[in-house]
């Protein structure tokens, strides 16, 4: 689905990285670590063509991302949910209608009806439904930004560093929604820093651990 064949990425004369390799196969969970600067988040928005890599090629469902055009991006994207790391929302907006904007900019809203409500449900916001972003509490921001990023029924879930901000408990929660995911054919990609976490989601999951480090891309394999 999502390949990345030769991937280097650079800026102002910087490399940040090169020569990185990896696909996202349907049903396939992967973890991306690394210190911070190493590139996870630049890595993360070459797979959904927010950035285009200065070497090597990105290939989205069998087409050069470098090659399609704003229309073919934005359809290709419709098939990727992204549960980015600051977690912004439309204050003035309530949690029903931030998570329903991916449908609503699509044009697709009609289909959200009953999807909300089992969405909601499964991520514990029902209650927490006709509130504003700012009354959520860090770990409802989270499972709302999941559910924001899967009201599209993607196929690839990416999550920049999606428990940074949230309590152990909150965060076991988080990772058993996404490998809920995972099993239903999903491919998860998850960049984080957090050992523990990854530890956690291999006693449920066949995870792969990539490791991105001094500019290259290393596989971690069965062991932490």
């Amino acid at each position: 689905m999502i390949e990345l064949d030769g991937v280097g990425y650079g800026y102002g004369g910087r490399t940040l990285f090169s020569d990185l390799s990896m696909a996202l196969a349907p049903g396939s969970f992967h973890f991306l670590t690394g210190p911070s600067g190493a590139g996870k988040t630049t890595l993360l928005k070459l797979c959904y063509a927010e950035l285009t890599a200065t070497e090597g090629r990105v290939t989205l469902w069998g087409r050069d991302a470098a090659a399609m055009d704003r229309d073919a991006v934005a359809l290709a994207r419709r098939r990727i949910g992204v549960v980015h790391q600051d977690c912004q929302f439309l204050d003035h907006l309530p949690v029903s209608e931030n998570i329903l904007l991916p449908l609503t900019v699509a044009g697709r809203q009609d289909e959200g009806g009953q999807n909300l409500r089992e969405l909601l449900a499964w991520v514990g916001l029902t209650a927490q439904a006709g509130r504003l972003p700012p009354e959520l509490s860090g770990g409802e921001r989270q499972r709302a930004a999941l559910a924001r990023a899967v009201i599209t029924s993607p196929d690839v879930i990416l999550a920049d560093e999606p428990t940074g901000n949230i309590d152990w408990e909150m965060s076991q929660r988080l990772l058993t929604l996404l490998i809920e995911l995972n099993r239903m054919g999903k491919a998860v990609l998850i960049a984080t820093h957090d050992l523990n976490l990854i530890r956690a989601a291999k006693a449920h999951v066949a995870a792969r651990v990539l490791r991105l480090r001094d500019g290259r891309l290393l596989q971690a394999g069965a062991d932490l």
